[in-house]
């Protein structure tokens, strides 16, 4: 098949760019809105982070299964990117605004806002996941398009670490409620134009497989199903849950361990910075890593099997969170070295996890005789938002136990959570993810017996 050209893949990775404006502030910025903005419990959310995943292990797979029947004129999944664009954009202003009730009254408020914002990232991200699985059918170039699209997706990232605590700033005037409502309204804007441009700018070029059934009901569970049975991508979405889990948990106490645990506000005692602006340093530092570790993937999954790329990640995931874990707190050249380290390998992995995908997928209509393409996905989104809840209510409740109280010096227990959170928590994920990938056989040679 003809090579995909980079406008292409460039603009389908606008739609991740888009996402990521709601993942990346979810992931980075969420808990501590809730913590030290809104004035939540950090156990009450990280219970929320769990219940409300609940929810989405009904709805994703059925996404799935109504993205694979949907048909019109677009194609199957496109439409989606332009249909709930808009709603999308509005529910993620409507999560981050406080309002003016009481503590139970923002309790169900958080809760409903958040369950809302979930529904529709699922609604809109499964089909635009599984829209990358029929715009070719290359392994190769799949990888190369998943490696496009976690870079633009780490760019939307960046984005928003480099400009929403001072747009915070700028726009609350000192009222970070305020702040995080309107800057919440510049991002979402931005978010809109890129999934509508994401929709105009790509092509459906085959119809991926999907059941038979007549009942769309009957159609989705067999669909789901069938993708159960399917054992490597069982490995594929339990990596997926692992890393997830890993990544939500240090990502969510950056801020914590930014603020809290360094000591340090200035790097090789020329540059000084203020806590905000450490915060912004490290969250934003991430995102650069994650740029350049999607970039490399799509440079290295062209020399070397994407399996075995994987599983050297595994190792460095281990071992530069692990070398995390030594850093004194006074050392924080040493600290944003090794978190950009930890961040560039894991942004290395991510897109050939997704690429992954529609290999299995394959695998699965030559195995079983039917697979369909964005129920795989919807499993895999499935995974990756448990990851984010399992991994969110951890680092909640482990903040809770450890002592954490907001807007104050912690006490050495909440320390030591945070440094347990920001680096052991990757390691231990790593170790397992290396041990799964062994058993996964889908090689750049792999042929089926």
């Amino acid at each position: 098949m003809k090579n995909l050209n980079r406008l292409e893949k460039f603009c389908y990775g606008l739609g991740d760019a888009a996402s990521n404006i709601v993942f990346q502030v979810v992931i980075t910025f969420m808990m501590y809105f809730y913590t030290d903005v809104y004035g939540l419990s950090a156990a009450a959310v990280g219970t929320m982070f769990l219940l409300v995943r609940v929810f989405d292990a009904i709805t994703d797979p059925i996404m799935g299964g109504i993205a694979d029947r949907t048909k019109t004129k677009w194609g199957s999944y496109r439409p989606y990117l332009l249909w709930f664009a808009l709603p999308y954009g509005v529910l993620a202003v409507l999560a981050f605004t406080t309002p003016d009730f009481s503590q139970d009254g923002k309790l169900i408020y958080a809760y409903i806002t958040y369950i809302l914002l979930m529904t529709v990232y699922t609604v809109i991200n499964i089909p635009y996941s599984a829209l990358g699985g029929v715009m070719t059918s290359d392994p190769t170039e799949r990888s190369s398009l998943q490696a496009w699209r976690f870079a633009l997706a780490m760019s939307g990232g960046a984005i928003v670490t480099l400009s929403l605590l001072e747009m915070v700033e700028i726009f609350g005037q000192g009222d970070e409620k305020a702040g995080f409502s309107y800057a919440m309204m510049v991002l979402s804007a931005f978010a809109v134009l890129c999934f509508i441009a994401c929709f105009m700018l790509t092509k459906e070029r085959f119809e991926a497989p999907h059941s038979q059934a007549n009942s769309k009901l009957s159609g989705t569970l067999k669909d789901f199903l069938n993708m159960i049975k399917n054992d490597q991508w069982r490995i594929i979405g339990i990596v997926t849950l692992l890393l997830l889990i890993s990544v939500v948990m240090r990502g969510s106490t950056t801020a914590y361990y930014a603020e809290y645990y360094l000591q340090k506000n200035s790097l090789f005692g020329i540059f000084s910075f203020s806590t905000a602006e450490l915060i912004t340093l490290f969250t934003s530092a991430n995102m650069f890593a994650g740029i350049a570790g999607a970039l490399s993937a799509n440079f290295l999954v062209a020399r070397i099997c994407k399996v075995s790329l994987m599983s050297m990640c595994a190792i460095f995931i281990v071992l530069t969170n692990g070398a995390l874990f030594f850093v004194p707190r006074e050392a924080t050249e040493a600290a944003l070295i090794f978190t950009v380290l930890a961040n560039f390998v894991h942004m290395i992995m991510t897109p050939l996890l997704f690429s992954a995908v529609p290999d299995t997928v394959d695998y699965g209509v030559k195995k079983l005789g039917n697979n369909a393409m964005a129920m795989a996905f919807s499993g895999q989104l499935l995974m990756l938002k448990l990851g984010i809840a399992i991994g969110g209510a951890l680092t909640g409740w482990v903040l809770a136990s450890s002592g954490y109280e907001a807007n104050t010096a912690q006490i050495e227990s909440t320390l030591n959570g945070i440094l347990v959170l920001y680096s052991l928590s990757s390691v231990a994920a790593g170790i397992v993810i290396y041990f799964l990938l062994r058993k996964y056989k889908l090689t750049r040679d792999f042929k089926e017996a």
